[in-house]
């Protein structure tokens, strides 16, 4: 294991991250924002971030001036060391400036989750993985510029760190693919370009064109302003799903914003490289693709039984700003469309409490939770194409069950999927309902041990799947209108870690619990 690599690797990502900081207290300084209850506490704010983005450049400078000689050479081992470790020690980076301005505040708010710093590292963590699940009760209480930079991490952490850090470093060579490899979603991304290294600036090239689009269409039909467009873009096409208000999409009370938000929640949900090739106009190759098909099948069919669903009770929709609708057609389709395309895209957005809706709506959003989006987007999950060859194994299995000598190959798109595929379909799929189970099992254990003993198996179960599938609401204590806040530091501990395996894809994170992993080859 070559740690010097890792490490001096490590401290240019730090750098960026740095970076990435000043450029958000620059940009909320130049923006015009409008009176929030935080705004009293921003100057503090801009201070806090400041003193952590100079903190992280020294640090990170220094990693890199002690290993600048260091052979560039990137093994496999290394690039799993180095991903896993930039989202675990970037998100302790990123939760400083949260950290510095609690305290910087002092007594004003002496009670705020933001003076320990397990919360704030939950909130960073939530952030680079696209999870979207807060400590916060009040979070128009934060000032404004730590509020874009909590939205700005979900966009950092939409398309990765990583794969912005191969995109613009050429010095990585073949470890870049490595990197690539290891960090976009997805079981075996492939170049939509020649080089890796153009395969990843074309990602963020997608990414950000779309990224300017929303905010141009939030500002000019939505009616909202730069900053609250900038944040909920960000939040929109990461898949993440923080917002800048207590009732998140919900508080804006508009048909338009909504409406936008759903196109571009979809669209984050879809594989990126199938964008590469609309731009191309390769049409039967964006059309006929398998997964977002099916993708766009599940979603439609889970829409239409949520809203159904809704439509069916007699009870009234209750919005995340309190209000009560009735649910009439018009609302049904509007609150269960939009709450479906939040949790199948992963994103987590809210605008109704869907905690109180009937059974078979919340069957069917936690069956969603599990599903999530496509291979090669931002979201999370297992992936619509892992459940599709998983689904035509079991197919395949069952036709050999009474017709054993029957060899037919499992196709998708036409093309045979071969045996590494579906194995490793199947195992991932398997790992994650292992991982689900055993993270709803200590989060109960450490709630009776730790907590206030109130943790019930709803709240316990989706929250495990919440954080692993990088969703952020859940059911029970964890619904659309509640927090993590009231979790005990262990279980947030876990929580936080299953965030980092479900945006990894596990395997990254897991590995380095393997001794074989340290060992030489």
């Amino acid at each position: 294991m070559n740690f010097r690599l890792v490490f001096k690797q490590l401290g240019l990502v730090l750098v960026v991250l740095s970076a990435c900081m000043l450029l958000s207290d620059l940009a909320v300084w130049v923006m015009p924002v409008r009176q929030t209850p935080g705004s009293g506490t921003e100057s503090q704010a801009r201070l806090a971030l400041f003193a952590a983005a100079a903190l992280g450049i020294v640090i990170g400078g220094l990693m890199w001036l002690l290993t600048r000689k260091t052979r560039t050479h990137m093994g496999r081992r290394e690039a799993l060391l180095l991903v896993a470790l930039s989202w675990l020690i970037g998100a302790a980076l990123a939760a400083a400036p949260f950290l510095l301005w609690a305290h910087l505040i002092g007594d004003v708010m002496a009670d705020h989750p933001f003076h320990r710093f397990i919360n704030c590292y939950f909130e960073a963590m939530s952030g680079l993985t696209t999870t979207g699940a807060t400590v916060l009760k009040d979070i128009e209480a934060v000032a404004p510029s730590l509020l874009f930079w909590r939205a700005l991490t979900h966009w950092l952490g939409g398309l990765g760190i990583v794969l912005l850090f191969v995109a613009v470093l050429p010095s990585l060579g073949v470890g870049g693919k490595r990197l690539f490899r290891v960090e976009a979603p997805g079981p075996e991304p492939e170049g939509v370009r020649p080089h890796i290294r153009d395969t990843a600036r074309t990602l963020w090239y997608i990414y950000l064109g779309l990224t300017v689009i929303q905010i141009l269409a939030l500002i000019i039909i939505g009616r909202m302003d730069l900053y609250h467009a900038c944040c909920h873009t960000f939040a929109t096409l990461a898949t993440g799903g923080f917002s800048t208000r207590n009732a998140s999409v919900g508080a804006h009370e508009s048909l338009s914003v909504d409406v936008i938000i759903i196109i571009f929640m979809i669209l984050a949900g879809a594989n990126f490289g199938l964008y590469y090739q609309l731009i191309r106009r390769k049409w039967k190759t964006f059309f006929g693709d398998t997964e977002l098909r099916v993708y766009l099948i599940v979603m439609g069919v889970g829409a239409v039984l949520v809203i159904g669903s809704i439509w069916a009770s007699v009870d009234p929709i209750t919005l995340t700003t309190g209000e009560k609708v009735d649910s009439n057609l018009a609302n049904s389709v509007r609150q269960g469309l939009f709450t479906t395309v939040a949790i199948k895209t992963t994103t987590g957005f809210c605008t109704a409490d869907f905690n109180q809706w009937p059974f078979l709506a919340k069957a069917v959003l936690v069956m969603l939770m599990f599903i999530g989006g496509s291979a090669g987007s931002t979201a999370g999950g297992i992936k619509a194409i892992r459940v599709w060859i998983a689904f035509r194994v079991m197919l395949s299995e069952l036709e050999k069950a009474f017709r054993p000598n029957v060899v037919r190959p499992v196709r998708i798109g036409g093309t045979a999927v071969d045996a590494d595929l579906k194995l490793g379909a199947i195992a991932f799929v398997v790992g994650m309902i292992v991982l689900f189970v055993l993270g709803a099992g200590l989060v109960m254990l450490l709630e009776q041990a730790y907590g206030d003993g109130t943790c019930d198996f709803t709240s316990a179960a989706t929250a495990s799947v919440a954080t692993l599938c990088t969703i952020g609401p859940g059911l029970g204590k964890i619904g659309a209108v509640e927090n993590y806040g009231w979790f005990s530091d262990a279980s947030k501990i876990v929580l936080s870690l299953l965030m980092a395996l479900g945006r990894l894809e596990i395997f990254a994170i897991l590995v380095l619990f393997t001794p074989r992993f340290w060992k030489g080859d």
